[in-house]
C-alpha cells in the first residue's frame, strides 16, 4: 500500500512538472531531464511511470481533458437559459486556462500534437453546441444560426487563450481609457466580449448586411 501511494505521488509530481514544462516551451521544448529535475525525480524513476516524452504528453492531455470535462458538466448542469449557459461555459474555460498550468499545457498539446486524435476543443464544444441548439428557440435572435454562435463561441475561447499566453501581441497599441482596465481576468474580459456580441454593434436603421466585403 505505502508503495502504490509513493507511486501514485511520483506519477503526480512528474505530470505537474511535464505540464509546467510543456505550458512554458511546448512539445519540442520540453526536455525529459528539465521535467525530471523540476519534480526532483531521477530519469529512472521517470522511465518506470512513463517510457517515452509521448507517453508523458498523453498523461498530461488525460488529465487536462478530465478537469475540462468535470468544470463545464458542473457550469452547464446550472439550471439557466441555454444561451446563458453556453456563454457561461466559455468564460469559465478562460478562467480555467488562466488558473491551471495543466489545462493550458493541454490546450498548447492538441494545437502541437497534431497526431494526438482527441483535442482539448472535443471536450467543450460539443456540450457549447448543444446548448446553442436548446437556445435556438429560447434565447437567440429568430433566424440566428446555433452553428455560427458556436464558432464565435470557439474564436473568443481561442482569443482568450492567445492573449493569456501572449498579452503584449494581443493588447491594443494605445493607452487604457476611462472605464477599461490592464488587470481585468480573462474572464472579466470574455464577459465584456459576449456582452458586445449579445446586444450587437449594428446601430438601429442599418443595413444587415453592412459588413465589409
Amino acid at each position: 500500500m505505502v508503495k502504490q501511494e509513493r507511486a501514485a505521488r511520483t506519477r503526480r509530481s512528474l505530470v505537474l512538472a511535464a505540464a509546467e514544462e510543456f505550458d512554458r516551451g511546448g512539445y519540442e521544448g520540453a526536455t525529459l531531464n528539465r521535467i525530471c529535475q523540476a519534480a526532483g525525480i531521477s530519469v529512472g524513476a521517470l522511465s518506470f511511470h512513463f517510457r517515452t516524452k509521448d507517453a508523458l504528453a498523453d498523461a498530461v492531455q488525460e488529465e487536462g481533458m478530465s478537469l475540462t470535462r468535470d468544470v463545464v458538466r458542473q457550469v452547464a448542469a446550472i439550471d439557466r437559459p441555454p444561451l446563458q449557459a453556453a456563454v457561461a461555459v466559455t468564460t469559465e474555460l478562460a478562467g480555467l486556462l488562466e488558473e491551471s498550468t495543466l489545462v493550458r499545457a493541454t490546450a498548447r498539446l492538441a494545437v502541437e500534437r497534431t497526431d494526438v486524435a482527441k483535442t482539448w476543443a472535443s471536450a467543450w464544444v460539443p456540450t457549447v453546441e448543444y446548448l446553442l441548439r436548446e437556445a435556438k428557440h429560447n434565447g437567440l435572435r429568430p433566424g440566428t444560426d446555433p452553428s455560427v454562435v458556436a464558432v464565435l463561441a470557439t474564436y473568443l475561447v481561442a482569443g482568450a487563450q492567445a492573449h493569456i499566453r501572449h498579452p503584449k501581441a494581443t493588447e491594443c497599441a494605445r493607452p487604457l481609457r476611462a472605464g477599461e482596465h490592464d488587470s481585468d481576468t480573462s474572464t472579466e474580459r470574455l464577459n465584456r466580449l459576449w456582452d458586445i456580441a449579445l446586444r450587437g454593434i449594428r446601430a438601429d436603421g442599418e443595413e444587415n448586411n453592412a459588413a465589409p466585403r
